[in-house]
């Protein structure tokens, strides 16, 4: 049996399950974080802050795998640095308002040093369930090593799931792709437009991701045409200046929500002009509704509109089928493409290792909607799930440390008065 404890004096501890399972075990002193992007460093950093011992289980082979492994060059932090930084450790002065994903990369891995977060890369869980018997959680890993693979078991009393949002990509089916016979990748794939210089382009999706792809291929001479399948919200990254997140969120703490939404979009008509003009109908609900209500979030015009306007973007509606160098769209137009990238998001992984049903929803994210979403029975905890960006899963991170850190330290005292009280009664033997 091992103790796993990151820079912290082991602690005696009651069960012993050995013989109850035939894969190694490992029993953890405190929580086990499964996910090291942001949300569980977030975790982690708040547990070490207060002496809880924990470990943090990442299926890749670094912190941050999605900015480091599935991002595009290009990426920059689309709010403000301030309302991306993690707890207690802001950005370098230095950084610009918008730092590139190089700099965040930087950034949360000087976070995990200034911390000391070491967590145990290549580790993919496999599946978790409260073993009510024992009132402890079993989470199953296959562990990926140099000569093979290995079976490790972990045991512990507090679960955190801060894989996130977008833990997978989403692909939707489309009749005839496979006879496509052309180059067909997701976004998370994509890196930068100068391998596509001089091809037609078919970017699939009207998302973030989607409009800086088709905007980037523009830059290296490519011609994207965009699919756009349903409305969506375009607004100005800012308002005359400022950050148009930081002024809805300003907005927010003096009017309601429906009232910020008009500002919002009265303000968009005015900067980017009827964007219906351009095929990017508007759903009927504003932008932070509609963010609340689906959890999509509205585009932030970093320039794609205006290559929208000259056409050096097209838009073109939603996909009725593929073939041989073409695909027919649904108003029965037919076009000719070399490429096709696939902006159609991602989703949590959740449902496919975590065994239970009542904390989290089929599409795994929490029932329970911000700010009330953070905590499960059981020892069961989620960051990271919020739909409000990297500002949601700190405040989240920061309810979950305090916590799993107040239990552990009132299970930690309990065991040690029984401790001593068992020491007691064998000297009362001599």
């Amino acid at each position: 049996m091992h103790n796993i404890c990151l820079n912290m004096p082991p602690i005696v501890q009651p069960f012993e399950p050995e013989d109850l399972f035939t894969r190694r075990c490992i029993w953890v002193d405190g929580p086990v974080i499964v996910g090291a992007g942001p949300s569980g460093l977030a975790v982690a950093a708040g547990l070490k802050e207060q002496g809880v011992p924990f470990i943090v289980l990442e299926r890749a082979n670094c912190i941050a795998s999605l900015w480091q492994n599935r991002t595009y060059d290009r990426l920059k932090l689309h709010l403000p640095k301030q309302f991306c930084q993690l707890p207690n450790f802001p950005f370098p002065e230095n950084f610009p308002d918008y730092p590139t994903k190089f700099q965040f990369i930087s950034y949360l891995e000087s976070y995990a040093k200034h911390f000391g977060i070491n967590p145990q890369f290549n580790e993919t869980v496999q599946s978790a369930k409260y073993d009510e018997t024992f009132g402890l959680w079993r989470v199953k890993v296959i562990r990926s090593i140099n000569s093979g693979a290995s079976e490790v078991e972990y045991i512990c009393r507090w679960l955190v799931v801060a894989t996130g949002e977008n833990a997978e990509k989403v692909v939707p089916e489309f009749g005839g792709l496979e006879e496509f016979g052309s180059h067909v990748m997701h976004a998370c794939d994509y890196k930068s437009g100068k391998n596509f210089t001089g091809q037609k382009v078919l970017v699939v999706g009207c998302g973030n991701s989607g409009m800086e792809v088709s905007l980037d291929l523009c830059n290296h001479n490519a011609s994207p045409s965009m699919v756009v399948r349903s409305s969506v919200h375009v607004l100005p990254k800012e308002v005359f200046g400022k950050s148009t997140f930081e002024l809805a969120v300003t907005l927010m703490k003096k009017l309601p929500l429906g009232m910020v939404d008009k500002i919002l979009l009265i303000l968009a008509r005015l900067i980017l002009g009827n964007t219906a003009n351009f095929g990017l109908k508007r759903p009927t609900l504003g932008p932070l509704e509609y963010k609340n209500t689906t959890g999509k979030t509205p585009v932030l015009d970093i320039g794609a509109l205006k290559k929208i306007r000259s056409s050096e973007i097209k838009v073109v509606p939603g996909i009725r089928k593929f073939s041989r160098g073409k695909v027919e769209l649904v108003n029965g137009k037919i076009l000719e493409i070399d490429s096709v990238i696939l902006a159609t998001g991602y989703r949590s992984n959740v449902p496919s290792w975590l065994k239970e049903n009542e904390f989290f929803s089929n599409d795994g994210i929490p029932k329970n909607p911000f700010p009330n979403g953070w905590k499960g029975n059981a020892g069961l905890y989620a960051v990271g799930f919020t739909r409000r960006g990297l500002s949601g899963a700190s405040l989240d991170a920061i309810s979950v440390s305090q916590d799993i850190a107040k239990s552990w330290k009132e299970e930690t005292k309990q065991k040690k008065k029984t401790v001593a009280a068992r020491h007691r009664r064998c000297i009362s033997h001599f």
